[in-house]
């Protein structure tokens, strides 16, 4: 396995790979150098990965007795991917190559340079924009059929993956931020709900659903209790569950799989609803009750002229608006009465020309500023802080108003990736550093339901934190971390600091890489959703070659705390969409067939496909190629 990165994922996939699948890595750093070459202790950045790498590793050797681990990852430099350097990392006979700079140019230009090199090369590349990812995926596959004439594409397992670490940690990420909000794995057509709930009381009958995922940490004011560490003791997660254990688990919140379909792709929100203006976005309050009370006036005084002229309805109402603005003749010769309320029809008149200019100008105004940020409005309260826009904010941003929770952000960058988004959907945003004085009160987190940061220092979301904390001490807090030990500390002192707050800390890499991983052993991986600090992966797997499905039932397959059958495809294996994550066209007879309550009782055959929730390690066993290597 190759992996090529400039950033922290590439760091923790390496990882991912030879820790979990026992896989052998190479992992490969920019330098500023010329040529390839092994990072010096002290050369800047490789040389502090590869020092947190080698630490990491320290201490996970096997015992005496179990034989040695797989060979530790090899950590390379190269200024540039050229073609030269692909051959010499070992590119044209590798098993897979992941692509992960942050970078989407430098990630296709060498995707094309490596299929080209190796036909038969597994490729995973990490791409933010997703319709770009669409068209790279069938063309790199193209161009391997073409490379390779001999090779069946339909039986090719995940030639190209494109994925990006933002769209698999932002549903998490919003998720932490709303009480009771589900965790949504949606992998384009293909969508999966799993719904956190909290403990039954006595004498209350839990909900019903397709399956129990999890049970969370065993804690009375803070279902996610121990997440800020990777504990696997009493009190930590349990993954995949037995009914037994669900049945005697008291006191102890669950993710449960439920509603399950499958749908066409959603649409972005306010795509039709934001073409017009609201009236209230172009009049304010104020000129609008004025206007209202005008037009009650004018109404008042067409009624009079009716019942004193003895005229009809609708001249009365007409001789009214012709006094309102000063054209019609004088009733000198009329009644007293005639003439008072002509001269009060005049006087509503002069009072309506300034309001109806001030109308004019609002109006522009409003069209003016359509371009520019809203401010946070100056009642508003329940609202979720977020701090950051960059690559995850802006996607956490989209999440959250799909859901329609309302947001105010705080960015620094007035050129910020998400800055276009923020106007576009009119979200309030601060610009300023959330560090100064003022910028969080300006984002009213005073009156926020929960704060988010995710800017890419983790002083930086820390010190806004605990600030945040300061102002309102059972604000709900989501921190975005990188270290895991330093979010341990982190979530263990400020949850003794405010012990009725919830404080949860999440880490981009540490969501995306088990999906990269996994997509580098050859199976689509569906999507993952965080169990506190711990993840759980959906996959669609081909039940032959697998001895721990094939010929067993499935209640035979389940195997408690490392993976669950879900679903099974009964579609015909000749009319089946190779990638059971695409979005079929409404008028497709190959749409997958999933049933979601299969007969436990069910023989699995080598022809059947299964959607399946797995643990990493659990996974990494029905994965790896490397039986002598297994997880402890």
């Amino acid at each position: 396995m190759v992996v090529c990165g400039d950033d922290a994922l590439a760091e923790r996939l390496a990882t991912e790979l030879h820790e979990v699948y026992g896989e052998r890595v190479t992992l490969v750093l920019p330098s500023s150098g010329g040529g390839l070459s092994r990072p010096v202790a002290g050369a800047g950045r490789a040389a502090a990965l590869l020092g947190r790498m080698s630490s990491n590793l320290m201490g996970r050797t096997a015992p005496a007795g179990q034989g040695a681990g797989p060979v530790p990852p090899r950590v390379l430099e190269a200024p540039e991917l050229s073609g030269e350097v692909l051959r010499e990392v070992g590119v044209p006979h590798a098993a897979a190559l992941a692509l992960v700079h942050d970078d989407d140019e430098t990630n296709i230009r060498v995707a094309l340079a490596a299929r080209r090199l190796n036909p038969r090369l597994r490729l995973v590349i990490r791409l933010y924009n997703r319709k770009l990812g669409q068209h790279l995926e069938e063309l790199l596959d193209q161009a391997a059929v073409v490379a390779a004439p001999d090779m069946d594409l339909a039986t090719l397992d995940a030639s190209t993956t494109v994925l990006s670490d933002a769209d698999t940690a932002a549903p998490a990420l919003a998720a932490t931020a709303i009480a009771g909000t589900s965790k949504v794995v949606q992998a384009d057509g293909l969508l999966l709900r799993a719904v956190e709930r909290m403990p039954a009381g006595r004498g209350e009958v839990p909900e019903p659903g397709l399956c129990t995922l999890a049970l969370l940490s065993a804690t009375s004011n803070d279902p996610a209790g121990s997440e800020g560490s990777d504990g696997s003791g009493e009190e930590g997660p349990q993954l995949l569950p037995d009914d037994r254990a669900v049945t005697m688990a008291t006191g102890r919140g669950t993710i449960v799989l439920e509603n399950v379909t499958h749908t066409g792709p959603t649409l972005p929100p306010g795509r039709l609803a934001r073409r017009t203006a609201p009236l209230g976005q172009l009049f304010s309050r104020r000129l609008r009750w004025t206007l209202l009370g005008l037009s009650a006036c004018v109404l008042a005084l067409a009624v009079a002229t009716w019942i004193t002229t003895d005229a009809p309805p609708i001249r009365a109402a007409y001789i009214t608006l012709l006094d309102l603005f000063a054209i019609n003749d004088p009733a000198t010769d009329a009644e007293a009465g005639r003439q008072i309320l002509q001269l009060l029809a005049g006087f509503a008149g002069l009072l309506l020309l300034p309001v109806l200019f001030a109308a004019a100008l609002e109006a522009l105004g409003t069209f003016r500023s359509a371009s520019a940020l809203r401010r946070p409005p100056r009642g508003l309260s329940g609202h979720v802080v977020l701090l950051g826009l960059g690559k995850i904010g802006t996607r956490v941003l989209h999440r959250l108003c799909e859901l329609d929770i309302p947001v105010v952000c705080v960015e620094e960058d007035p050129e910020a990736r998400g800055i276009t988004l923020a106007r576009r959907l009119r979200v309030p945003v601060v610009l300023g550093d959330v560090t100064d004085e003022g910028v969080l009160e300006a984002a009213k987190v005073h009156r926020a339901h929960a704060l988010l940061a995710l800017t890419s220092t983790d002083t930086t979301n820390l010190e806004a934190a605990l600030y945040a904390r300061s102002v309102k001490p059972d604000l709900r807090v989501a921190l975005r971390l990188y270290d895991d030990d330093f979010a341990t500390a982190v979530y263990r002192t400020l949850r003794s600091a405010h012990p009725q707050a919830l404080t949860r800390s999440r880490s981009v890499t540490s969501l995306a890489a088990p999906a990269f991983a996994g997509a580098m052993m050859g199976r689509q991986i569906l999507g993952a959703i965080p169990v506190e600090r711990r993840v759980l992966v959906f996959a669609a797997l081909q039940v032959a070659g697998h001895p721990q499905l094939e010929g067993r039932t499935v209640a035979e397959a389940f195997r408690p705390g490392h993976w669950r059958v879900l679903a099974l495809d009964v579609t015909d294996p000749v009319e089946r969409m190779p990638d059971l994550a695409t979005t079929p066209s409404p008028d497709d007879e190959h749409a997958p067939g999933l049933v979601w309550n299969t007969d436990p009782r069910y023989v699995l055959k080598a022809q059947d496909r299964v959607v399946l929730a797995a643990t990493r390690q659990g996974l990494a066993e029905l994965l790896g190629r490397n039986p002598a290597h297994r997880p402890r």
